[in-house]
Parts: C-alpha cells; sequence; structure tokens
C-alpha cells in the first residue's frame, strides 16, 4: 500500500482514538483547553517534535500527517458550528456540578470530576465556603462558572439606588517617557495641561513617567521609572 495513504488512514485513525479517550478521561484532563485543543496540541506537537529531530525518517509522511490532522478539525469544527446535536458529543457539553447549593455527585463521577477539583476551582474564584454557591458548572474547557445565593451577591449600584457612572477606556498619555500626541487630542487636552499637571506632582521632565494614562472622568493616572515601594 502507498506509504502516504498508510499515514492519511493512520492519522484518521489516531485522532478519532484520541478524542474518545479524551471524552473517557474527563474533563480533569484536559483542563481549560476543548476538547479540539487538547487532541490537536498534543498530537500536533508530537509529529513536528520528531519531525524535527528524527533524522532518520523521511520528512513527508511527518507532513501528511500533520495537514491530515489540521484538515479533520477543521472539518469537526465546521460540523460543530452547522450541527448543534453534533457539538454536544464531540465537544461535550457544559456540566452542571452544584444546584440550589446541593453537590451532584453522579454529574461529577461521569466527567471525572473530583470534589477536589471543584473546591480547587472556587477557592481560585475567592469562594471558600459552599454554603454561598447556588449553581456550578463545569465548562467545556474543564473550567468552573459559579452563581452564588443571592444572599451573597455583591451589591450593585442599582441595589442601592445609586446611578452609576460609565468608567470607559483609559487613554495612554505618556508611554515608556515619550508623549502620544494623538491620544491628547483624543482626551480632549494639550501638551501644557499635561506639562501643569505633572508639575503638581513634582515631575519636572516628561521622560521621568513610564505610564500615563487619563480616564473617561479627567483622572490622571502616572507611574514613574523611579519606584519608591519596596
Amino acid at each position: 500500500m502507498n506509504e502516504g495513504i498508510v499515514v492519511v488512514v493512520r492519522s484518521i485513525i489516531g485522532f478519532f482514538t484520541l478524542l474518545i479517550f479524551t471524552r473517557v478521561l474527563g474533563k480533569q484532563q484536559i483542563a481549560q483547553l476543548t476538547f479540539f485543543d487538547y487532541v490537536l496540541g498534543i498530537t500536533i506537537g508530537s509529529i513536528a517534535a520528531t519531525l524535527s529531530v528524527d533524522l532518520s525518517s523521511r520528512a513527508w509522511p511527518h507532513w501528511v500527517g500533520l495537514l491530515v490532522w489540521a484538515i479533520i478539525v477543521l472539518i469537526l469544527q465546521w460540523v460543530t458550528l452547522k450541527y448543534r446535536p453534533a457539538a454536544k458529543y464531540i465537544i461535550g457539553e457544559p456540566t452542571i456540578v452544584i444546584m440550589n447549593g446541593q453537590i451532584m455527585e453522579d454529574a461529577m463521577r461521569k466527567i471525572r470530576y473530583t470534589l477536589a477539583d471543584v473546591l480547587h476551582q472556587l477557592r481560585d474564584k475567592g469562594i471558600f465556603d459552599l454554603k454561598q454557591v447556588g449553581f456550578a458548572v463545569v465548562e467545556t474547557d474543564g473550567k468552573v462558572s459559579v452563581l452564588l445565593k443571592p444572599e451573597f451577591l455583591p451589591a450593585t449600584p442599582q441595589d442601592l439606588n445609586l446611578t452609576a457612572q460609565t468608567s470607559g477606556l483609559s487613554t495612554e498619555l505618556i508611554y515608556d517617557g515619550i508623549i502620544i500626541n494623538e491620544n491628547l487630542k483624543q482626551a480632549n487636552v494639550d501638551r501644557l495641561w499635561l506639562e501643569q499637571e505633572l508639575e503638581k506632582k513634582g515631575i519636572h521632565q516628561v521622560s521621568e513617567v513610564f505610564l500615563a494614562t487619563i480616564d473617561s472622568s479627567g483622572n490622571l493616572f502616572l507611574d514613574t521609572y523611579k519606584d519608591t515601594a519596596k
């Protein structure tokens, strides 16, 4: 059989074998990666590494393998975009592991997710008490999304009957000791105003400033090369 055809067939079999094994192992195995990222990353990386260092073999079968894997992923990405039922089986679905404050042990068992994994991800989000959690969902990339119970949600301006002001994005006026003139115009300020503000802070040269930004309210942030924090 032609060597190229063998490589193509082996690549297709290898792809789906690895995809199935990854699904079986569960979302813990691919934490912070999608199934496609995990399967494509480790396999293409392995093939590319062999291509680079295995001087005893010919290069073109490796190139064929890389191409086949990339094409398979592109096809399956298209399929999952067009057909939602296919995406359910290929990529998977988010899994609820905490519902109304109750831990869903069976759901965790199906995706090979342990209580220690959930607690770790909750702590990573600053949640140390399970009583605060209303819902926790393990996403398809292994991350946990959390909805706190109403009584533990942080108060918003709307809750306090306050009018929230839009902060907007800060604009860089000085970057690495250089004034950005275009951003001065965008922020409706001029060079003279900026120099006066620097003088108020005891800064006499623009070259002393590492970063200067202004927000939508006109507040100026300055960071100089000479740091006082130790």
